[in-house]
């Protein structure tokens, strides 16, 4: 603030404006998610972002293709704040010093791989796949390639030696980091490598169908794909439509700002 304050006005200001503030300033002031309301707020099309934003109170909620869209508008002034998955948030927000995750998480979630409603004998072959995974420790090797510090982003190797029948069509949108995004003109992430040990385990080979976050599901119901795998949390609105296995991941969406 550009006046002087008193220690005991600076003190009542913390204090009641921790969340909330009322101050009269030309930017925004978000400090948490009560402070939302009423504001223009950027989402990937589709995600539980999305479904998030549209419940905060008299919200503007911007769709945007995908992530890095949405965080170039709140960089450019053109929204007052973004509401993505923590792992993306964070790998968005290295990129750009201006811009800063506010600590609270907005929600928690967890992530699973989306599946024909009623195709229980594919359920039944992914769930034992992702525990036999997680049980001899590929699935967290794999994460240690992606996530967390200093990750080296090695790709998954499947198994020559095995033979396969049949295909695994995979649904995907690559603008997801670090669980699957285009490098050197290839898609790759945790979701991609976890994909393939998963074939590893069916016998199969992989087949990646790249397209728009919200047509995932759609194209699972049309027999387009056989799974869904882009970082899906499991909400009730997608459980009406497709079934989903096990989870192999948890996150949380957060809220990124300005600095300032």
């Amino acid at each position: 603030m550009k006046k002087s304050i008193s220690i005991f006005s600076a003190f009542v200001f913390a204090v009641t404006c921790l969340c909330g503030c009322g101050a009269d300033k030309k930017e925004p002031v978000i400090l948490c998610a009560d402070d939302l309301k009423g504001k223009s707020i950027g989402t990937q099309t589709g995600t539980t972002g999305y479904l998030l934003a549209n419940d905060i109170e008299d919200a503007k909620v911007e769709k945007y293709k995908d992530a890095e869209t949405a965080v170039k508008a709140l960089s450019d002034r053109k929204i007052d704040a973004v509401i993505i998955d923590r792992l993306t948030a964070q790998e968005l927000v290295e990129e750009n010093g201006k811009l800063e995750i506010l600590r609270q998480p907005l929600s928690e979630e967890e992530y699973a791989i989306a599946y024909k409603k009623g195709n229980d004998e594919l359920g039944e072959k992914l769930n034992s796949a992702i525990q036999n995974l997680k049980d001899d420790g590929t699935l967290e090797i794999i994460s240690r390639h992606w996530i967390g510090k200093n990750p080296d982003h090695k790709p998954y190797q499947p198994d020559n030696n095995i033979t396969r029948n049949g295909t695994l069509i995979m649904a995907t949108n690559a603008e997801f980091p670090p669980y699957e995004s285009v490098e050197n003109g290839e898609i790759v992430g945790f979701d991609i490598d976890m994909a393939n040990a998963i074939c590893d385990e069916l016998g199969m080979e992989l087949k990646i169908q790249n397209i728009d976050f919200n047509a995932v599901i759609t194209s699972i119901s049309l027999d387009e794909s056989d799974v869904g795998i882009a970082g899906m949390s499991v909400t009730t609105e997608r459980s009406e439509i497709v079934d989903f296995t096990q989870s192999y991941a948890t996150s949380s969406q957060v809220i990124i700002v300005r600095s300032e």
